[in-house]
């Protein structure tokens, strides 16, 4: 492949995350997961994930369009002093993880209602009573450590070695973050987890006993779910054409 073509492919692949970026911030205010103009989401379009795609500061999520996220290098700290720093907090969590999670290509961080309401208890375990919430036993990565609003990229890396492997973090006292290698499958994540936990709170507000799933159903039923993976690709592209058909400006 020449120098001409490796550039074109780039410039495509990057043009591709964008719009499904953009789409991923429009359907999350059609979930009602968005919070006033706060929250964040990033891709890495380098090999090491230093640069990397993310909403500019303060912008609510329906207006967000695929030319309207910035470009920017998590080494370059400078930024930060200039009329273009993107939301201090946002940096300093995205910019962490994605320097230091190699897996980590697609960052998704929200506070949605029922997940955060498990974040917020003192036990914010994803018990297995069902499918969805079976989903996640052992795979979530779980952070009790929560000192504020993140104000550098250190607490960006010590939430970068809770992550680990996982792709789902519950966030105590703060909200959620789900990581995977394309948007679509971290947006599956996140519809899945919050659809967990709504269904984990409906069944703590009876007072009853919660029927949780012996281990090895559990894990067996986790591991089912690996099966559907390129569900999660079907899901967003018909989510996509949804969009397409209401309101395409997403795409510019």
């Amino acid at each position: 492949m020449s120098v001409t073509q490796l550039k074109t492919s780039r410039d495509s692949e990057e043009r591709q995350l964008r719009v499904d970026l953009a789409a991923a911030f429009r359907l999350t205010v059609e979930m009602g997961w968005h919070e006033g103009v706060g929250n964040h989401f990033s891709a890495a379009v380098s090999p090491d994930g230093k640069s990397f795609l993310m909403n500019r500061k303060w912008r609510h999520f329906s207006t967000i369009k695929a030319s309207d996220l910035q470009l920017l290098d998590a080494d370059n700290d400078s930024i930060m002093k200039t009329p273009e720093a993107p939301d201090a907090s946002a940096w300093a969590i995205h910019g962490g993880i994605h320097a230091s999670v190699a897996h980590a290509r697609v960052l998704l961080h929200l506070h949605p209602p029922y997940a955060t309401a498990v974040a917020s208890l003192a036990d914010p375990e994803i018990k297995p009573i069902e499918q969805n919430t079976a989903r996640f036993y052992n795979r979530l990565a779980v952070d009790l450590a929560y000192t504020g609003i993140a104000e550098d990229k250190e607490e960006g890396k010590r939430l970068a070695r809770i992550l680990g492997n996982k792709r789902t973090m519950m966030m105590g006292n703060h909200g959620v973050l789900c990581a995977a290698p394309t948007v679509a499958e971290a947006f599956e994540d996140m519809y899945f987890l919050e659809r967990a936990c709504q269904t984990l709170v409906l069944a703590y507000s009876t007072g009853q006993k919660l029927n949780v799933m012996p281990p090895d159903l559990a894990e067996r039923t986790a591991r089912g779910w690996e099966d559907y993976g390129d569900s999660a690709f079907a899901h967003f592209e018909q989510l996509k054409q949804k969009l397409d058909r209401t309101d395409p400006s997403y795409k510019e």
